[in-house]
């Protein structure tokens, strides 16, 4: 077997909708293309054998072993590859299920797709299950270590890959309130929210988090001073930098017991406590010294009681955790290194933060607080005897949290809510000693130990004993206030033909609101009026850019067909979901070989519409009428024919459609009949010469109409837009160069080609067209664009591409030959294959009041060429040209 390429999906995808992170192996399975597991001789006993856990896939029929059992009547290999990557990830820690395994047009190679919850440990799990399988065909065994070693290789990167405990936490409830969430490429920064909704956060920091109040927490020195000045009880110290200072530090603290801690430190390292001699003393500060960056060290009188720790969020007490440093309870009969290594099989206990609780390491701490006490690792403790190993609670250091929260003193409530307001902190951790925390604070001599930015959630989330609290909760209340939004409007559009144009006037049609507009398309990403990043972004990644911006109010995002079959869509749902054809473009390529194929790519968009928003569907076109089935949200549809049975029926059951009616683009909802305008004031429909592009305005009406823009300001957007190289740049620039004219169309399939013939067709003077085609098309899509090229123009130019896309030179050329002469054999043609001589020949030679029809590989080096010619600037009223009667509106380019 061999695997030919592996994709990693996103979003909302060809294969699914709802999981949306998959990997899709495409797979050789070469000499076994057709050989069913039941005639691979002993494939089933080494398979059962090596990953016997696969008895719980289900598969079919449905019923516990029903993939062994597919497995013994026989199937074919990629379907267990599959299977096996899903229990590879399982093994490992991450729980997945969905999968499936589909045929493509090559003999023998399949899509092998399955779910994944981290990447690079799904596309390891891909390459796993086949190297297993094919030791399984090549030697009837797989390794047990070998097998081990892919497990525990799947663990470390899940361990990579994992977000820590309290960004889960926060994640979890982030989903559960709908909100959207997105990893940021720098310093493990998560955004919630798209757009100008957007909050971000770093663990527990957010972008609430004042950066003056985390530089004072970070001081502990300094954050003791302001504490005590506001009368919060707080331990007598001092700060050292030198060892020589420590004697004196200790007489000023008032003598031992004392405290040794690091100035900068966090997760309780370099800290010692209770100190009682000098010896000891000399080694704490060494410690501490070692774990600060600046080599400062506090000094305290060390405070009697148990450990706790506050989280106030938002000005708010949320919950309290009673800290137990790492200990074992002795049983009469073991070390206390036995202890230690029973304690660390606990299931819950993992390596950093990675589980509910840390496993304990032996070290020279543990070595020396075991000293402390009288004891060592192979002292035998009494049965319920305690030997602590750790001087600090913290739960990084294999200390346990017990639920307080329900126990504190309303006093003690007041006064840690009032210490997160005096240090600024919105999200604060407030370490504090006390001999009972039920009592005020002053009343048991205790003491604010620390104020820490960026707490951790994981000891009230899952604590060891007490009640697990919803920590996640306030954070997101104080981000989202009174469930404040944090999504912007997204319209998605796709279709074969339309989408750049659409997009832009959509785009234009919102920006009448006043809002900051975001929109990505085949010319480049937009924000407002400025173009962010040129170049074909139609993609997730592109999509993306927008949504992160913090300043897009709405985005309007084209879908290709490329990006959806590499990676899914960037977003989890969209407000509208516009889809404005489907033909045949593009066949072949991306395993998708028919046009019913390509419809369920473009269909992923309509099935990603939100329950509360509106699936804009092309009536006209019975494919994607049809995807109105699996819509979850509401569906309006437009049409060119005013009696179009599909929109009639809709509309009398209280639906939303656009249609073109007596000149009109008019929207249909039950009774309800509106005029929006007259397309002779519609720019971009070419005086109403251009069906397909009053086919798109009526799409990109419904798109804004569905989300609440007015009327007015939608009729306003019709009217300023216009096909020209700088709104529409490569989509009916019709340019007028004194005795004849240019257009440039980026039309570059037979269902381009054939609308823009159609507006050609209404010019009276000659028609020359050069044309072409991409290479990766279908050479029947070629031939058939060399037919519609003959049925439209008087002379033709055939150039090609610079990019062959894998084609010879002349090829391409060849094809549409070939389409020219099967419907005009006496043609007027020549072959010029490069485009910019194609074009400047076709420019000079050119007939009085002619038409020169460019499909382009490069819209902007055309544009280019014809600029360099001067064109002439029609003021208003000569819009009107002679050569097309009926023409209302040409806009030409100065």
């Amino acid at each position: 077997m061999r695997i030919l390429k592996t994709l990693t999906l996103r979003g909302p995808n060809y294969w699914s909708i709802r999981r949306s992170k998959l990997i899709v192996m495409r797979l050789d399975l070469e000499e076994i293309a057709e050989t069913p597991s039941n005639e691979l001789d002993g494939f089933y006993e080494a398979l059962s054998e090596t990953l016997p856990t696969l008895v719980e896939h289900y598969c079919s029929p449905g019923c516990r072993g029903g993939f062994f059992s597919r497995v013994r009547e026989g199937t074919l290999m990629g379907h267990i590859v599959e299977h096996v990557a899903l229990e590879l990830q399982e093994l490992a820690g991450m729980p997945v299920g969905f999968g499936r395994t589909r045929s493509t047009g090559d003999f023998g190679v399949y899509n092998v797709v399955f779910e994944y919850i981290y990447e690079q440990a799904g596309r390891y799990a891909g390459r796993a299950a086949v190297r297993l399988c094919q030791s399984l065909l090549d030697t009837g065994r797989y390794l047990k270590e070998e097998l081990d070693q892919d497990i525990a290789d799947l663990k470390d990167l899940l361990a990579s890959s994992a977000l820590g405990p309290s960004t889960e936490t926060i994640i979890k409830e982030a989903e559960a309130r709908n909100i959207p969430w997105t990893m940021l490429s720098a310093r493990a920064m998560i955004q919630l929210g798209y757009g100008v909704y957007q909050k971000r956060l770093q663990a527990t920091l957010s972008n609430h988090s004042s950066i003056l109040a985390v530089e004072l927490a970070c001081d502990k020195e300094g954050t003791k001073n302001i504490l005590a000045d506001a009368g919060v009880p707080v331990p007598r110290g001092t700060v050292i930098h030198y060892l020589d200072d420590l004697e004196s530090a200790i007489r000023d603290v008032g003598g031992y017991p004392i405290v040794l801690k690091p100035l900068d430190g966090n997760h309780g390292r370099g800290i010692t406590i209770d100190v009682k001699a000098w010896e000891e003393a000399q080694t704490a500060y060494d410690l501490a010294s070692e774990a600060s960056k600046t080599r400062s060290v506090i000094v305290e009188r060390y405070y009697r009681g148990s450990d706790h720790r506050v989280l106030v969020i938002n000005g708010k007490l949320t919950a309290v955790s009673q800290r137990v440093p790492a200990h074992v309870v002795g049983d009469g009969r073991r070390t206390i290194e036995s202890l230690i290594e029973a304690t660390n099989r606990d299931p819950n206990r993992g390596d950093g933060h990675d589980n509910v609780l840390t496993r304990i390491v032996i070290d020279q701490t543990v070595l020396s607080i075991l000293d402390r006490q009288g004891y060592s690792l192979s002292t035998i403790l009494d049965n319920n005897e305690v030997a602590y190993l750790r001087a600090t609670a913290n739960l990084s250091t294999g200390g346990i949290a017990v639920d307080r929260t329900d126990d504190i003193h309303p006093y003690n409530v007041w006064l840690f809510e009032r210490v997160a307001k005096v240090i600024g902190l919105d999200i604060a951790g407030i370490d504090v000693v006390t001999e009972d925390i039920t009592k005020p604070l002053p009343d048991t001599d205790g003491v604010i130990v620390e104020v820490n930015a960026a707490p951790g959630f994981r000891m009230h989330v899952a604590p060891s004993q007490g009640l697990p609290r919803n920590v996640a909760a306030p954070v997101i209340d104080m981000l989202y206030p009174d469930g404040a939004p944090s999504r912007i409007p997204i319209i998605a559009l796709t279709g074969t033909n339309g989408k750049t144009t659409t997009t832009r006037l959509t785009a234009h049609l919102y920006r009448q609101t006043g809002k900051v507009v975001g929109y990505t398309s085949t010319d480049g990403v937009y924000i407002g009026e400025y173009l962010a990043q040129g170049g074909d972004n139609t993609g997730p990644q592109s999509a993306a850019m927008i949504l992160r911006d913090p300043t897009v109010e709405v985005a309007v995002l084209e879908s290709a067909r490329g990006g959806l079959l590499r990676a899914g869509l960037a977003f989890d749902q969209c407000d509208v979901g516009v889809v404005l054809n489907v033909a045949a473009d593009h066949l072949g390529l991306g395993d998708i070989n028919t046009i019913e194929q390509m419809a369920q790519v473009k269909g992923v968009v309509a099935e990603t519409v939100s329950p509360d928003g509106h699936a804009v569907l092309n009536a006209d076109d019975p494919l994607v009428a049809a995807m109105e089935e699996k819509v979850r949200g509401k569906v309006a549809y437009f049409s060119m024919e005013s009696d179009n049975s599909i929109v009639e029926e809709h509309v009398r059951r209280g639906g939303l459609a656009a249609i073109f009616e007596n000149g009109f683009i008019t929207i249909l909802e039950g009774d309800w009949r509106l005029q929006v305008e007259h397309v002779k004031n519609v720019p971009i429909t070419m005086g109403g010469m251009a069906p397909f592009m009053i086919a798109n305005a009526l799409a990109a009406c419904l798109a804004a109409f569905s989300q609440g823009v007015d009327i007015e300001q939608i009729r306003q957007g019709l009217r300023t837009f216009k096909p020209s190289a700088e709104q529409t740049p490569g989509r009916m620039n019709l340019f007028n160069l004194g005795k004849n004219h240019a257009l440039v169309d980026y039309a570059h399939n037979p269902a381009g080609y054939q609308a823009v013939g159609e507006f050609v067709k209404n010019w009276q003077g000659q028609r020359v067209g050069v044309v072409g085609g991409p290479g990766d098309r279908r050479d029947e899509d070629l031939i058939l664009l060399g037919q519609i090229a003959a049925d439209v123009f008087d002379q033709i130019i055939v150039k090609e591409d610079d990019d062959k896309r894998g084609r010879r030179e002349g090829e391409v050329a060849d094809l549409i030959i070939e389409g020219i002469r099967q419907i005009k054999p006496d043609c007027n043609y020549e072959i010029i294959l490069n485009e910019n001589q194609a074009l400047n020949v076709a420019l000079d030679n050119a007939p009085q009041d002619s038409i020169v029809v460019i499909f382009p590989e490069s819209v902007t080096r055309a544009i280019e060429i014809i600029e360099a010619r001067n064109p002439i600037a029609d003021s208003p009223e000569q819009n009107t040209h002679h050569a097309f009667p009926s023409f209302g509106s040409i806009s030409t380019v100065s």
